[in-house]
């Protein structure tokens, strides 16, 4: 790798984090000296990368800042169209469409034009059941709860049935083959709890705000699901 890929690779490597990342760290990331990490940093300061941070601290790019258009990778442009078209046939509209929107724009923005490569990756996601799913609404509500924290007031049917009425504060939403689940703060139960949307029978925004923010409840989700299923795998959120 040249210095010029290498320092596009710190860039890149800075972007991926949210909070400060040691020089050590990153240099272990990179396969580079530590030394050698810390020049790339400061010639990155000097051609005016938005890097805050020092050594024996750590580093990260200031908050707004995007990176240019750059080239993808051929595993990078698979696993984008390959999740892309996943998503697409999710039964969340709302999701769809916008795959099918940031597919088009990555194909138009990059340098070189890449929708005749990304017609055909090659791979392609096989979802196992019959037919095309309609669109499932309270997806669309449940995404948006997550993004602003605000309550969701639904009516729930357990096994047997029977109905109650839950104000929640969803925290996650998995999907899976032909199904997806809610994970939320219950104010009910006073408890985590895992919702399965087609038991939903009606969901409702509210105005009120989730009694804690939802960064501290995801973590207290995770680990309380890494005690209950110590042998279970979670995807980054």
């Amino acid at each position: 790798m040249d210095k010029t890929e290498r320092l596009f690779a710190v860039m890149d490597a800075l972007r991926r984090h949210r909070r400060p990342v040691t020089a050590a760290a990153l240099a272990e990331e990179q396969g580079v000296s530590v030394r050698t990490l810390y020049r790339d940093v400061r010639t990155l300061i000097g051609l005016g990368a938005p890097i805050v941070g020092e050594a024996g601290v750590g580093y990260m790019l200031k908050p707004g800042f995007f990176l240019p258009p750059l080239m993808f990778t051929p595993e990078e442009l698979e696993a984008l169209v390959l999740g892309s078209r996943w998503v697409e046939a999710q039964p969340d509209a709302g999701l769809a469409g916008a795959a099918r929107n940031a597919l088009g724009k990555i194909a138009t923005a990059s340098p070189e034009d890449l929708r005749e490569r990304m017609k055909d990756t090659g791979l392609w996601p096989i979802l196992m059941r019959g037919g095309a799913s309609a669109p499932v609404p309270v997806l669309g509500l449940v995404r948006r709860a997550i993004r602003e924290e605000k309550a969701l007031l639904i009516v729930y049917s357990d096994g047997k049935g029977q109905p109650s009425q839950r104000d929640i504060w969803p925290v996650q939403l998995a999907f899976h083959e032909g199904k997806q689940l809610v994970a939320a703060w219950c104010c009910l139960r006073q408890a985590f709890r895992h919702f399965r949307v087609d038991r939903i029978t009606s969901a409702s925004a509210t105005e009120a705000r989730y009694g804690r923010k939802r960064a501290v409840l995801a973590r207290e989700w995770r680990e309380e699901w890494a005690r209950l299923y110590p042998d279970s795998v979670q995807a980054s959120s």
